[in-house]
């Protein structure tokens, strides 16, 4: 199996001459029978932020889990089209999946932490693959980095389950950040949380660009508009089948859509 950390790295590049993390090429998703999502055509740009948006049923979340093959784990997925990632296709015979996980993490809409303690939720996934370096600095690092640190420090031994939610999924993310991916998927990272852990979550996703990629979707369009550099709206046809309606600046996309039916979305028409 070719593991995607082996290719050589490559980076297709905008017209604009921004670097190109992570492109969906005609995607198409079925689950069985059933065409969820058609003709997906999006690139993301390296260290931005972009929100997938859109109303319920419309697939974003089920574009969002191709991009690291987590619809593998469901038997009825079937993907068409092409994921590239340095230059190759993650759906190619050759890619192990697994590898393309540590490339491409996720963070789940309900935080789940392990029953472990604080320091060995993160530690775990770098320990499984493989992790040669001091730990304790690791750990330190990854707790840092998810602003997490400062309120964990002197009580690493006790449960992950312990936290707080908005503590739970801060975790959650300095776990993801512990096995060094490149690119970080947020399915609706906050929609469980209360206002204020919700803010600090867009905050850190701020801090995080600087290092990482970020794809998250959200069902908040205010989220949105406050947290992302980059928006991609969803919507669905006749056949309930979700397609790509508009894609560009967020400042752009909430201001002066291009598409009547964009527009009608964020002012609230329907959805």
């Amino acid at each position: 199996m070719i593991h995607i950390r082996d290719q050589e790295r490559v980076s297709s590049v905008t017209a604009a001459g921004q670097a190109i993390a992570l492109e969906a090429q005609n995607l198409q998703i079925f689950y069985g029978p059933f065409q969820a999502v058609k003709n997906v055509n999006l690139a993301f740009q390296r260290n931005r932020i972009t929100a997938l948006i859109g109303p319920s049923g419309c697939g974003k979340s089920t574009v969002l889990r191709c991009f690291n093959r987590m619809n593998d784990l469901i038997p009825t997925a079937r993907v068409e089209g092409a994921v590239l990632y340095r230059g190759k296709n993650i759906y190619d015979e050759d890619v192990d999946p697994v590898e393309v996980r540590r490339q491409i993490g996720m963070v789940f809409q309900k935080p789940n932490p392990f029953p472990k303690s604080i320091y060995e939720n993160v530690a775990w996934g770098a320990r499984i693959n493989g992790y040669k370096g001091n730990m304790d600095e690791l750990v330190e690092s990854s707790l840092r980095q998810a602003a997490l640190w400062g309120e964990v420090k002197d009580k690493l031994d006790q449960s992950g389950l312990s936290l707080s939610g908005g503590q739970q999924q801060r975790l959650c993310i300095a776990r993801t950040i512990a096995i060094r991916p490149e690119i970080i998927l947020m399915d609706e990272p906050a929609s469980a949380l209360d206002p204020i852990a919700t803010l600090r979550i867009e905050e850190l996703i701020q801090t995080l660009k600087a290092d990482y990629t970020i794809v998250i979707v959200t069902h908040n369009m205010q989220q949105a508009a406050r947290a992302s550099d980059f928006t991609a709206f969803f919507s669905v046809d006749e056949n309930r089948t979700g397609y790509l309606v508009e894609y560009g600046p967020t400042r752009n996309l909430f201001t002066n859509p291009e598409n009547e039916l964009t527009e009608q979305y964020i002012t609230g028409r329907f959805g």
